[in-house]
């Protein structure tokens, strides 16, 4: 479970583009904070310290220090710099203790499988029901030695004490099936090139080039003699 991470806020007034690029170049991030019914409050948040609190999880519990009062929040969306990565804006939902909220946590594969298997995994992460200051980092799976053929569904899940799972328990969440030969690779492509109507031409023999080489030396030869 992480613990909240206090972050000193500033109230925002100043709304649109230029703005907004005006607050990043204070290396400051704009942000909203929202939810239980109440207005919408447009803060200015640190970008360093809301960047290092959000690294601790996409869940990071925040405790927005705002005018000399405390409100917990949860990251709702986090716009990011496609090229820098650099956080651009953020939407908070404001949150209280003991409050159930239903949030994607990530799923840790430990281990490894038999030999020659191959992990596919359907969901990286699923949705659990937890209190808002007891959220988990991530769930582990333990897949060390499981045999091809396994398959893991969602209610195989160990389940940290007070979570509850959002998801149909039927789930697959991973499949452990054997490595495919080069052959069977070959095998595949052959036949969706033939679905294809895709011919290629066959190589021509040595036999053959030799005697091409052979006609066009000769061929030159006359016509020196010529």
């Amino acid at each position: 479970m992480s613990s909240e991470v206090k972050i000193q806020a500033e109230p925002r007034s100043e709304f649109g583009k230029g703005a907004a690029r005006r607050i990043r170049r204070d290396a400051k991030v704009p942000a909203v904070l929202y939810g239980h019914g109440t207005d919408p409050v447009h803060i200015t948040l640190p970008g360093h310290e809301l960047m290092l609190a959000l690294k601790t999880g996409a869940n990071a519990l925040l405790s927005i220090e705002l005018d000399g009062k405390s409100q917990l929040a949860l990251p709702k969306q986090v716009q990011r710099d496609p090229i820098k990565g650099f956080i651009e804006h953020a939407d908070l939902i404001i949150v209280s203790r003991g409050e159930k909220v239903t949030v994607d946590v990530p799923i840790m594969l430990m281990g490894d499988p038999v030999p020659d298997a191959l992990v596919t995994s359907d969901h990286t992460s699923v949705p659990l029901e937890a209190e808002a200051t007891h959220i988990p980092e991530s769930i582990e799976l333990n897949i060390e030695g499981l045999e091809i053929g396994t398959q893991v569904l969602a209610k195989d899940l160990v389940l940290p004490s007070g979570s509850t799972l959002s998801l149909d328990p039927e789930a697959l969440i991973v499949n452990i099936t054997a490595v495919q030969s080069q052959e069977s690779l070959d095998a595949e492509l052959a036949e969706a090139e033939a679905d294809l109507g895709i011919e290629h031409d066959e190589p021509e023999s040595v036999d053959e080039e030799t005697a091409e080489a052979q006609d066009d030396e000769t061929a030159t030869e006359a016509s020196t003699e010529e």
